[in-house]
């Protein structure tokens, strides 16, 4: 198809996407006026009246809808960042096993992953919740994990941090450190090969803000229950197990076909060397193996997130549960809490998949 042509046709088809968007819009506002409604997000600024279980923000009943917007939001960040980090971790482990050629590592291994991926993902969510963390001991006969951590039936004790004074302000721009490092990396007249030295930047928060820290406050049993240190409730406990294990399995698999799809030639060239099969492994499989799977693993990504919303079925207070259930019961704004929760979903995967595009763009092999 020439340039031209194609252009036409993609220019057609945003025309075409537009009208259906402004025919949706005014059919909406159309039926709204008929009942005496119009589209309004004012009631963003209406006291909330309710209190959330589980928040790593402050959020009272006293604080506005737009609060708990916010604070459902974090919690819904929480719980997609944990289960990112745990089912790449976990995905990678069950896939290498699989490819170990040790027969009950590879056996455990794919029981494992038929297993999770062939039963419903909210079917897990909800039997870790019912199955396994209900029946965990009261607080007085708590798991002992390393004795720093407890594991009860009303959660996950762990030590929490005490900040100092500048502790929040050091967290904040440690975490925008991540985003100005390639900015600073693309506008500096530095060196390719002294283009790492920008990533001493967020070290460097990292060590000012373990300094400035007062110490650590370490969970202990007083009386019926835990105080001191923080807790993970079981709602958040069961959703993260749910969301990492079923993820993993479909890393697993991914990480096994990347893995497979490398020339059989490069593992014999490095034999004959006289590389062990682990060093073969990891020096010279995964680095070229890594750049096939990460368009794939960036999907199994964004359905973690999405698949955050599932929370609701457990009663966890990520965004869904908390905005589209409480806050719509409450305001009647079903329109604009539906637009506001899609929004919110569509910034978030699309912030992801730009990153892990730029992230496959500079592993990707360029064609000469």
């Amino acid at each position: 198809m020439k340039p031209s042509h194609a252009l036409l046709v993609q220019g057609v088809a945003i025309a075409i996407g537009g009208f259906f968007i402004l025919w949706f819009g005014h059919n909406a506002a159309s039926h709204l006026a008929r009942r005496g409604m119009q589209l309004d997000f004012g009631f963003l600024g209406s006291v909330a009246g309710f209190g959330m279980p589980f928040q790593i923000l402050s959020f009272a009943p006293t604080d506005t809808y737009f609060m708990a917007l916010v604070t459902a939001f974090a919690n819904t960040l929480l719980v997609s960042a944990l289960g990112i980090v745990t089912a790449t971790i976990l995905g990678f482990g069950l896939g290498v096993m699989r490819l170990s050629g040790n027969w009950l590592l590879e056996t455990v291994s794919s029981a494992i992953i038929e297993l999770v991926r062939n039963t419903p993902q909210l079917l897990q969510i909800v039997f870790w919740y019912v199955g396994v963390l209900q029946l965990l001991p009261l607080a007085r006969e708590s798991l002992s994990i390393g004795g720093f951590a407890y594991l009860n039936i009303r959660g996950l004790f762990l030590p929490a941090p005490i900040g100092g004074a500048w502790s929040s302000v050091l967290l904040i721009v440690f975490f925008l450190s991540f985003a100005l490092v390639p900015l600073l990396r693309r506008w500096l007249p530095v060196e390719p090969r002294r283009s790492s030295v920008f990533w001493l930047l967020p070290l460097a928060l990292l060590a000012a803000l373990v300094v400035s820290l007062k110490g650590w406050s370490m969970p202990a049993l007083k009386g019926f229950n835990f105080s001191g240190g923080m807790v993970l409730p079981p709602e958040l406990v069961a959703l993260w197990a749910g969301l990492s294990l079923y993820s993993a399995a479909f890393i697993a698999e991914i990480v096994r076909a990347s893995v497979e799809a490398i020339s059989r030639g490069q593992v014999e060239a490095a034999r004959s060397l006289g590389l062990k099969p682990w060093l073969t492994l990891r020096l010279v499989i995964l680095p070229q193996a890594l750049r096939l799977m990460i368009p794939q693993i960036t999907n199994q990504y964004l359905n973690l997130i999405k698949s955050s919303s599932l929370g609701a079925a457990i009663a966890y207070p990520e965004i869904v549960q908390i905005f589209a259930g409480t806050v719509l019961n409450q305001s009647g704004r079903a329109i604009e809490v539906m637009v506001i929760v899609m929004g919110v979903f569509l910034v978030i995967n699309l912030a992801a998949s730009a990153a892990l595009a730029r992230l496959n763009e500079r592993v990707a092999l360029k064609e000469r």
